[in-house]
């Protein structure tokens, strides 16, 4: 019999993707903001520019049939790391994606670039969100703005505690677009580790926005995982199908928008068809 606490810790996560989605094998959809304010490459347009290009999207994503959504500040360029992404930043990502959680039916998560896995869950208590993508719960890697990083773990879960928010799933990577490991994490240890501090699902990318993974990485993580795993860039319409041989889900951004142009808005045609042979790749 386990003990009492131990069967509470591992109630805390989902048994598979469809407890957060409603179906087994999500399309989950990224609703990319504007540059926000304090940002470079805020121009001055005001925060209903912003909100009404993240709901454009968001209500594109929908009718194109995906499970779920994340927004996500990912035209903050450059980005900061960690807890130090500014105040009016995170704030603004919080009145945004509020009105996307107000819009849609589907579930929808926040993802803070680069690793603001305590911001990300600010943000989702402030806005109503489902979950969070945290770029690095455990381990240690460089990120490609140059800074030396850590896992958030001990912070994360200690104030999602604190704060009563439980109930907010953590997607989390194994294997980071935009970063490099620390010499001699492997993808088998960063694995471990990932969910022995209480990841409820993995995710594995490419080496940048819009790459995809190796397959024989994806492979590898599901065979390695006891977590649903997510491919986590680089899906496309040609390649989902592939990736569904082993992935129990997919986070898809760039090959939804137009012209396969990530600061293009969403087709919602590309979605479609995307879906459509995502779902072709579950069966």
């Amino acid at each position: 019999m386990s003990a009492e606490w131990k069967e509470r810790w591992d109630g805390l996560r989902i048994a598979s993707l469809g407890d957060l989605c409603g179906v087994e094998v999500p399309v989950i959809g990224m609703v990319h903001l504007w540059p926000l304010p304090g940002a470079p490459g805020y121009a001055g347009y005001g925060m209903e520019k912003i909100i009404a290009a993240a709901l454009s999207d968001a209500r594109a994503l929908v009718r194109g049939g995906v499970d779920g959504l994340i927004v996500e500040n990912m035209w903050d360029l450059p980005y900061h790391v960690g807890r130090a992404v500014p105040p009016e930043e995170s704030a603004c990502h919080a009145v945004a994606a509020r009105a996307v959680v107000e819009e849609v039916s589907v579930p929808v998560g926040i993802n803070v670039v680069h690793n603001g896995g305590v911001v990300a869950l600010a943000i989702a208590v402030a806005c109503g969100a489902a979950f969070i993508r945290v770029c690095l719960l455990t381990g240690a890697q460089v990120w490609d703005t140059g800074e030396f990083d850590h896992g958030c773990a001990a912070e994360l879960l200690r104030k999602r505690k604190e704060l009563g928010a439980e109930h907010i799933k953590l997607l989390c990577d194994v294997d980071k677009k935009h970063a490099v490991r620390f010499p001699g994490i492997d993808l088998a240890t960063h694995i471990a580790w990932t969910e022995f501090y209480g990841a409820d699902a993995l995710i594995v990318s490419g080496r940048m926005t819009g790459d995809a993974p190796a397959g024989e990485k994806v492979r590898a993580a599901k065979e390695l995982a006891h977590r649903p795993v997510l491919v986590g860039s680089g899906a496309t319409e040609e390649n989902i199908a592939h990736f569904l041989q082993w992935a129990d889900g997919v986070i898809v951004g760039s090959s939804l928008k137009r012209g396969g142009d990530p600061t293009a808005p969403v087709d919602e045609e590309r979605v479609v068809r995307f879906v459509a042979a995502a779902r072709s790749g579950r069966g």
